[in-house]
């Protein structure tokens, strides 16, 4: 009776698409038991970034967020809201130029596109679309020109001023930390006392961008400014109370305050990348220069491929095979091998 309806409204030039819905609907869930819902594009977007707050850090969370309502704004308020699966490739790679026009690096570009895989490949499983149209190969990363250009290191000298030019402790620690450890900037802000065991000399940690457990003998020098801190050893107190929690990226973020205690080191790197509208320009030297610094030390002082992987936490499973597991020791003569930073007047030294 309500096809004969439809069609009767059709002969009338009265049917509209969502009398047609409601009819599929009501057959679908009478025969399956579950309500079949059609979703438009902002409700579906909106309902997956509210599902997956609790699974994620906060900071992550308003990424995604900045993300999902970026997207939904390009495409206009007519267009989201239409069903989901009348957003196209060409949508998507719409919004990606956009993002590029307004002088957004490809990084920070393709980092939104990954985000935005995320529900459109979440949508495809489920079955609300037959196409997804946020695929690799329907819309392609932009080319970082700036990736595969040679990062310069540091030298012992540069080191000694960037502990000099450090505006606070916790900054110091952080610098001597990064070139002793080669642990990446948000590993050493969010170090815990819990993670330090003064005794045996070691820092374990699980890194952040692979999972990665490894462990680090910690150089003298960073020992000696453990040491001297008021507060230590007490579990998941932060090493770095004046750092942690705070953002990698963005104007005030710990990226952005190196580079300005490199401006007041008189450290300038070469521009790989100049920022223009929304961007930001890209050196050759950041605090990531201190893991490459910490990398090339170990390698012109003759430390095998092998335990520096190790130490950096970029062991393969290839190079497991052969190298299972080094003494501490081992890793420890290994990272005593870095060069001296000369004297100055930093209190850590």
């Amino acid at each position: 009776m309500k096809w004969a309806q439809l069609a009767q409204s059709g002969r009338e030039k009265r049917l509209t698409e969502s009398q047609c819905r409601n009819v599929i609907a009501e057959m679908y869930e009478r025969t399956i038991g579950e309500p079949l819902h059609f979703r438009t594009a902002r409700a579906y977007l909106v309902e997956w970034l509210e599902d997956t707050k609790p699974n994620v850090e906060l900071r992550t969370y308003w990424r995604y967020f900045q993300t999902i309502h970026e997207f939904l704004g390009h495409i206009g308020r007519v267009k989201s809201e239409k069903l989901l699966r009348e957003i196209t490739p060409k949508d998507i790679r719409s919004w990606r130029d956009a993002l590029k026009a307004k002088g957004l690096s490809a990084p920070t570009v393709n980092g939104h596109l990954k985000v935005l895989r995320m529900p459109f490949k979440a949508a495809h499983d489920n079955g609300y679309i037959d196409v997804n149209p946020c695929t690799k190969n329907s819309v392609r990363l932009l080319k970082d020109d700036a990736e595969n250009v040679s990062k310069d290191v540091f030298t012992p000298e540069q080191i000694r001023a960037l502990i000099d030019a450090a505006p606070s402790e916790d900054w110091k620690g952080m610098i001597l930390l990064g070139f002793s450890s080669g642990l990446r900037l948000r590993d050493c802000s969010e170090l815990r006392w819990s993670n330090v065991d003064l005794g045996k000399a070691i820092i374990t940690v699980k890194t952040r961008k692979t999972g990665k457990t490894v462990v680090v003998p910690i150089h003298p020098r960073f020992g000696a400014w453990l040491l001297k801190q008021s507060i230590r050893g007490i579990g998941k107190a932060p090493v770095f109370p004046s750092l942690v929690g705070k953002s990698g990226s963005g104007k005030s973020g710990l990226s952005s305050q190196f580079g300005r205690i490199m401006d007041r080191a008189g450290i300038k790197g070469r521009l790989l990348r100049e920022g223009t509208g929304a961007g930001r320009s890209y050196s050759s030297l950041s605090f990531h220069s201190l893991r490459h610094t910490f990398n090339a030390a170990l390698a012109n002082a003759g430390v095998s491929v092998e335990l520096r992987q190790e130490l950096v936490g970029h062991a393969s499973a290839d190079m497991n095979k052969q190298y299972l597991h080094p003494d501490v020791e081992v890793l420890r003569d290994a990272v005593l091998r870095l060069p001296l930073i000369p004297k100055g007047k930093a209190r850590a030294h």
